[in-house]
């Protein structure tokens, strides 16, 4: 799994009723979640993401409720993957159950600006920031999760492995 694009910066404890504000929760379609990812963080996410693009945040990314509808929005906004230097536990089990790709790298966190240029190669770990040329490791996700990612979640994943 390969990602390029622009990265959208933020700091720490980003819980998941800014991801997704509790107001939205009504629906669970995933183009409707996207409409409002971000925005009582970031108002103007949602006219700025492009398909592809990164965020990468600083520690305990997606804390707070267990809402799958987090990383659904963030998936469904365009976001390729996201950076950060921790997840909140249900946070990272949630993205991987939706299909949303999700690395840790405190070092990649502390170097990377919000608007560069970002390539991640998830299979090796290795995350490029473009825009200044220095180059981080992240643990690559292991096989049987890389399997549940490029199959776009749990869900998809179990359906093809029982054939249905």
């Amino acid at each position: 799994m390969r990602f390029e694009g622009t990265v959208h910066r933020y700091g720490r404890d980003v819980d998941t009723d800014v991801i997704i504000p509790a107001r939205y929760l009504n629906t669970s379609d995933p183009a409707e979640l996207a409409k409002h990812c971000m925005e009582d963080l970031d108002a103007g996410f949602v006219a700025k993401v492009k398909p592809g693009d990164i965020i990468v945040a600083d520690e305990n990314f997606g804390c707070g409720s267990s809402r799958e509808h987090a990383p659904i929005s963030i998936k469904a906004s365009g976001v390729s993957v996201v950076i950060a230097s921790s997840f909140a536990r249900i946070f990272y089990r949630n993205a991987i159950n939706t299909g949303l790709p999700i690395m840790e790298s405190p070092e990649a966190v502390a170097a990377i600006r919000d608007g560069d240029r970002v390539a991640v190669d998830a299979d090796t770990g290795a995350i490029t920031d473009l825009t200044t040329g220095r180059t981080f490791t992240a643990q690559p996700f292991p096989p049987f999760i890389r399997s549940i990612i490029e199959k776009g979640g749990l869900i998809e994943s179990v359906k093809e492995r029982v054939g249905k």
